[in-house]
């Protein structure tokens, strides 16, 4: 795949917003899928938060002017500072280097509540689980002066739609494994999909309930006991479980600290966050959502524990829904689903036109350990990188953020034309604002760093902030 011929998937990779914050749909399509995506946006829209979808401090942030303040934590400032480099990291945000967005107050800059989390919670407990005593997280603060000719819209990345780019990109890269490889790696997804047919099928009866296709009805505790099964086979899936756990806390508490974080235009990321490290205390630092598949019987104890406002009967109907939803509309090609799973022909080339995306996660994450292929992975990644930079200086996207939701993850493209920013050691005060220090004379370099050199990995790098990364 060139990068040329990237554009159009790297263009349905992401999520665009108009004026009032409201996602570009395009012309009604006359299928089921897509009218079950528009009366899902509208549900969006109407829960408890669904406003902050639309009008939020994230989105302020990126069109309020020509200079946007960012947040970045490293756990490794004196490293980066000798070398003088910044590298970003693949992940949600492909190849960038991943930030939450700060509001300029009389008191100082003001931390998005994503950042707060990651550098008082996340990354020191990422650091005690090493052993790690000399050293503490760091906030980096960047002023990044956005050129008079950059895209002046809302545009989001979502990496739940990134499948066929992986796909796209295996192919072009397949040559580097031998035949008996390649052979070996094809059979070994097929065997993935087929061995979790059930559960395919049973999120496409429940997605297709309504049209004109039979559907079916199905109680929580089967379905969501389906996935949790089915998760390690497809790993995807536990990043759209995920995100589906994440959307519906932040979308649905009524607590006393969500209300007031949506006061100032803020979805609530502590929810989502103890959720991943209550189920999985050593994710800190990790987050290899491959992992995530709580049982549904844990769920009630689970989301009590995070929210005890949360109806844990009303969560489990949400997340069967709408996962289903993300099943059809993420990982099965337009019109793919088929009718009758048994008459389904079980061989790479057959499933590709139906699965691409699927196959194209899980070639993904099998090429991280398969055979020799590791020592390849970084410049699959690097690939990707190469593809999403050249697609966002196309548009002129200096800082793309995480378009599953607005949650707060923003980016910062490393390979933007003469792009104008600076970067500070910043400190936090009693109050928990953060000031610029000492300005620092790093360049942001646009190479990935190796995913091994990373917070996510070790300890020995100029480590971006943690992330969820497919």
């Amino acid at each position: 795949m060139e990068l040329f011929d990237a554009y159009r998937p790297w263009a349905d990779a992401h999520v665009f917003f108009d004026a009032a914050g409201v996602p570009f749909t395009g012309p009604a399509a006359d299928d089921h899928l897509s009218r079950q995506t528009a009366a899902w946006e509208r549900r969006l829209a109407e829960s408890p938060n669904g406003h902050l979808l639309r009008h939020n401090a994230l989105f302020d942030a990126l069109s309020g002017g020509g200079r946007i303040h960012l947040l970045h934590v490293t756990h490794a400032l004196e490293r980066i500072s000798r070398q003088g480099v910044l590298y970003p990291s693949g992940g949600c945000l492909v190849g960038s280097v991943y930030c939450a967005p700060l509001t300029a107050t009389d008191r100082g800059l003001r931390m998005h509540n994503l950042a707060e989390y990651i550098l008082t919670k996340e990354a020191p407990a990422f650091l005690a689980r090493l052993g790690v005593t000399d050293r503490v997280p760091t906030p980096l603060v960047f002023e990044i002066d956005v050129p008079p000719h950059a895209y002046r819209g809302l545009a989001g990345v979502d990496y739940l739609r990134l499948g066929l780019i992986h796909l796209g990109i295996y192919r072009h890269l397949e040559y580097l494994l031998g035949t008996d490889e390649r052979h070996r790696l094809r059979d070994a997804v097929v065997a993935r999909v087929r061995d979790s047919a059930v559960f395919l099928a049973t999120s496409a009866a429940v997605t297709h309930r309504g049209s004109r296709h039979r559907g079916t009805r199905i109680a929580a505790g089967p379905y969501l006991r389906l996935l949790a099964d089915a998760v390690p086979r497809l790993p995807i899936l536990g990043y759209l479980y995920f995100e589906a756990i994440s959307e519906y806390l932040m979308l649905h508490s009524t607590s006393p600290r969500t209300r007031r974080l949506a006061d100032v235009g803020e979805l609530n990321n502590w929810l989502y966050k103890e959720v991943l490290f209550a189920s999985y205390p050593d994710m800190a630092g990790k987050f290899d959502l491959a992992a995530f598949h709580p049982r549904p019987e844990r769920l009630p104890g689970l989301l009590r524990r995070i929210d005890p406002g949360i109806d844990p009967a009303h969560a489990a109907d949400y997340l069967v829904e709408r996962i289903s939803h993300l099943v059809a509309a993420r990982l099965i090609a337009p019109g793919g689903v088929p009718s009758a799973w048994h008459h389904t022909r079980w061989e790479f080339d057959a499933l590709a036109p139906r699965f691409g995306p699927l196959l194209g996660h899980l070639i993904h994450r099998e090429l991280r350990t398969f055979g020799r292929y590791p020592d390849f992975y970084f410049y699959f990644d690097q690939y990707k990188a190469l593809q999403a930079w050249n697609y966002w200086n196309h548009m002129g996207i200096v800082a793309p953020f995480n378009g599953t939701m607005p949650k707060g993850e923003v980016g910062i493209n490393p390979a933007y034309p003469h792009l104008g920013y600076r970067v500070w050691r910043a400190e936090r005060d009693d109050t928990g604002h953060v000031h610029p220090v000492e300005e620092l004379p790093l360049t942001i370099a646009p190479r990935l760093v190796d995913i091994k050199y990373t917070l996510m990995r070790n300890n020995q790098w100029a480590a971006p902030t943690p992330s969820a990364a497919a």
